[in-house]
């Protein structure tokens, strides 16, 4: 090496300090990739090198070099040159070697390839994301570089640039060679051209976007879940939906455990700060097909001791975030065998804890965990958990007030439905109450059977307007009202007018200001019924409607109809008349009682739910609970939009060996004779036990009749479930009970059969009146005899 005076000079280095050294270490930064393809060529280069003094500072020197003959073992270079100075005297970089070192010196990834897309150039920063030095890639295609997806796609992308000569952007979330992470890369896929404008080459420029990634993310989560959850008033699916949307959008596996009362739908007590707390696992949601990571299954309960995490995050109300190696979280985690195996397994390394709050209330907690992603949770993902969990809290706390009011409707309502199909001899009953599909409160809907006197039974199915408790409460008292009504034993149109009046009277009672209504606001309470009574010794069943749906008659041989009875206006309009209309049924018919929400839906005309009514009521001989089942199975949806109610009854006969009827005389005389024909009658089924409590009731209610009725006189005795006497005549006018003074000679009939009889009444008939007693069987005779 020859070291000229100029050079020594421009460097400050002495002649013996730099002779027979490498020139690389006069360098303060590498050659730029033009010069070392030059070198590398043998031809001769001119270039901007930043070069360091003997004193540390650092300038740049425009430098041009000349290869010479070749001198032996290596080939020599005449390197020549001049440093550009500032106006401070101080050496100045050049245009092109300010370039150079940006390129070199770029903060972002920079690679350069030639026009069969191979790699020329790249920065260091470009290597270090490859993990590969530039030396290693050069000469490569991207494929030949990395043979794995995703850089086939880059590949291919870098071909079509060069074929037509366009710029290409890119996004692309994966890690790189050189990276331990995933990342957000968005690039810049640009072509080279010459002056003539031909394509000698591409640029890439990768500039990582992961930030600005998660931001985006974050923000689609919080959409997503301001459209997911709270789709529906359920509590579980709820917080399925919380666990949905997090594993989708940032977390591999999240658990949603609320306070047991929650789960419930009781209100939630506050935590208690130093006692543990019951949880029941809600939800959980995995990246991971069947939730493998799972210690606690859906639906069971388990405990955060005192002093926990969790229990710490519950009594503090706000989120908090750990790792899984802090010793808090080591303490929980070793407490559970299951737990510290799970978290080992699949390498737990990252979890949130925020609680479920909502009102000012705790309903929750909610576990967010990473495994699968290497990145641990942020600040900023727990600001994100925050906001979800937020506002599925208030979701849950909806569905748990929804589910709480709910339960207590329908509490009320069963409450107030029979519980079980009466033993009747008249008729075989069998119903059922379907409640609507969740999302919808509870209706109104109710149903009855009431045994009447004569061995006669009413049949009632009523919808109230509305839903919830309001509509709950008003069935129960329309119920209680229908049943009042019977007792007076009134004919069906005229129970309707009466329940009629009693609607009303409940919508003037209430007002728009008890339901919070404007004050022109009417009709708020009514209602729809079908009321009938069957009378099993005529066969005769006389029916009245109120805007309900008809019902159906299944003949013996197969044959339905639906009764053709007058609608009559729904309860609650009043001033309306209700009309009447009897049917004779053969034995073993069958009558089918339902409200619309069997029938009616949004999406299908009444026609067709009645048509699919007729058709699965075709099998008049199978038993009432499959009809039922069958009925519900090929009518309403799948999630009835209203409650339903079915009830179906096959009528029977009396037989006419179980009853006797006489005609008797206006004469004080026929009183004798009409004992002696019932003691007889008595005699003939086995009932002389009952002879003289029975013989007392018929002189009484016989000599009533024959004082102070009219003709014509009927003596009936029914044998049923229980024994029943009755008298009628041709007046209207009802007796009542009176207390009788010592010396009155009469005014103690009634007051005898009251305490004979176990119940006894009155009703009008279309010609007068019937006196009716009814006494319970000897328990030796409740068999027919032979």
């Amino acid at each position: 090496m020859v070291w000229s005076p100029g050079a020594q000079r421009l460097l400050g280095h002495e002649p013996a300090e730099i002779v027979g050294r490498p020139a690389a270490g006069l360098l303060a930064a590498g050659l730029p990739a033009s010069a070392l393809r030059h070198l590398a060529d043998g031809d001769p280069v001119t270039s901007e090198v930043a070069l360091r003094h003997r004193d540390g500072e650092r300038f740049v020197v425009r430098l041009q070099g000349t290869p010479l003959a070749d001198a032996g073992s290596g080939r020599p270079w005449l390197v020549t040159g001049a440093a550009q100075t500032s106006v401070a005297g101080r050496a100045e970089p050049g245009a092109e070697a300010l370039w150079d070192l940006t390129l070199t010196q770029l903060p972002l990834p920079v690679a350069v390839y030639n026009r069969e897309a191979r790699l020329v150039g790249a920065n260091a920063v470009m290597a270090q994301v490859m993990g590969m030095t530039v030396a290693e890639m050069r000469g490569k295609t991207l494929w030949e570089i990395q043979p794995t997806q995703p850089f086939d796609e880059y590949d291919r992308l870098q071909r079509q640039v060069l074929r037509t000569g366009e710029t290409v952007f890119h996004e692309d979330h994966a890690k790189a060679p050189g990276e331990t992470r995933e990342h957000a890369w968005s690039m810049f896929i640009f072509p080279l051209q010459d002056e003539s404008g031909t394509v000698q080459g591409l640029a890439s420029a990768v500039f990582d976007t992961t930030e600005q990634y998660w931001a985006r993310r974050r923000l689609v989560v919080l959409n997503d879940a301001g459209l997911r959850i709270g789709s529906t008033l359920d509590v579980t699916r709820t917080a399925e939906e919380l666990a949905e949307v997090a594993v989708d959008g940032f977390a591999d596996f999240v658990t949603v455990d609320l306070l047991d009362s929650v789960a419930l739908g009781d209100e939630p007590a506050p935590v208690p700060p130093g006692k543990p707390v019951t949880v029941r696992r809600t939800a959980q949601r995995s990246v991971l097909e069947g939730v493998p990571e799972s210690v606690v299954a859906s639906g069971d309960t388990t405990v955060y001791p005192v002093g926990t995490p969790p229990m710490q995050t519950l009594i503090a109300a706000r989120g908090t975030r750990h790792a899984a190696g802090e010793p808090g979280m080591q303490e929980w985690i070793r407490s559970l065998e299951a737990r510290a195996r799970i978290v080992t397994t699949f390498m737990i390394h990252s979890v949130m804890l925020v609680p479920l709050r909502a009102r000012g209330v705790t309903l929750g907690l909610v576990h967010f965990l990473r495994h699968r992603t290497a990145e641990s949770f942020t600040d900023d993902d727990l600001l994100l958990a925050e906001e979800i969990v937020a506002r599925a809290a208030v979701s849950v706390d909806n569905a748990r007030r929804y589910t709480g009011e709910r339960r207590t409707a329908l509490a009320l309502q069963r409450s107030l439905l029979p519980d079980q199909p009466r033993d009747l001899a008249a008729l075989e009953v069998a119903y059922r109450y379907l409640p609507a599909g969740s999302g919808v409160d509870v209706g109104g809907d109710w149903f009855d059977v009431i045994p009447l006197s004569g061995a006669r039974v009413a049949l009632v199915v009523g919808d109230v307007v509305g839903h919830g408790v309001h509509a709950s409460a008003t069935m129960g008292r329309l119920r209680t009202a229908v049943r009042t009504l019977a007792d007076v034993d009134l004919a069906p149109d005229e129970l309707l007018t009466q329940l009629d009046d009693v609607v009303l009277r409940l919508d003037r009672e209430e007002g728009p200001e008890a339901r919070g209504l404007s004050q022109d606001t009417s009709g708020e309470v009514g209602a729809t019924c079908v009321y009938a009574v069957y009378d099993p010794v005529s066969r005769r069943c006389t029916m009245a409607r109120a805007g309900h749906p008809p019902p159906a008659l299944v003949h013996p041989d197969g044959g339905v109809r639906f009764l053709e009875l007058p609608a009559g206006p729904p309860l609650g309009l009043g001033g309306l008349p209700f009309e009447a209309v009897e049917v004779e049924l053969d034995e073993g018919s069958l009558l089918a009682f339902y409200t619309d929400g069997l029938v009616e839906a949004a999406d299908r005309d009444i026609d067709v739910g009645l048509a699919l009514l007729h058709q699965a009521l075709s099998d008049p001989s199978a038993p009432l609970e499959e009809t039922c089942d069958q009925v519900l199975r090929a009518v309403p949806r799948d999630r009835p939009g209203d409650d339903i109610v079915l009830m179906l009854a096959r009528t029977a006969a009396l037989d006419s060996g179980k009853v006797r009827t006489w005609q008797l005389s206006r004469d004080p005389a026929a009183v004798a004779g009409a004992r002696r024909m019932v003691g007889g009658q008595l005699a003939a089924w086995g009932l002389t036990e009952a002879a003289f409590a029975t013989e007392l009731i018929v002189s009484e209610l016989v000599t009533n009749a024959v004082r102070y009725g009219a003709d014509p006189v009927v003596l009936r005795l029914i044998r049923d479930s229980t024994l029943i006497c009755e008298v009628s005549d041709g007046s209207s006018t009802a007796p009542h009970l009176r207390r009788a003074r010592v010396f009155d000679e009469g005014g103690r009939g009634l007051m005898l059969v009251a305490q004979i009889a176990d119940r006894w009444g009155t009703r009008q008939t279309p010609t007068g009146k019937t006196i009716w007693a009814e006494q319970a069987l000897p328990t030796e005779t409740l068999v027919d005899p032979p």
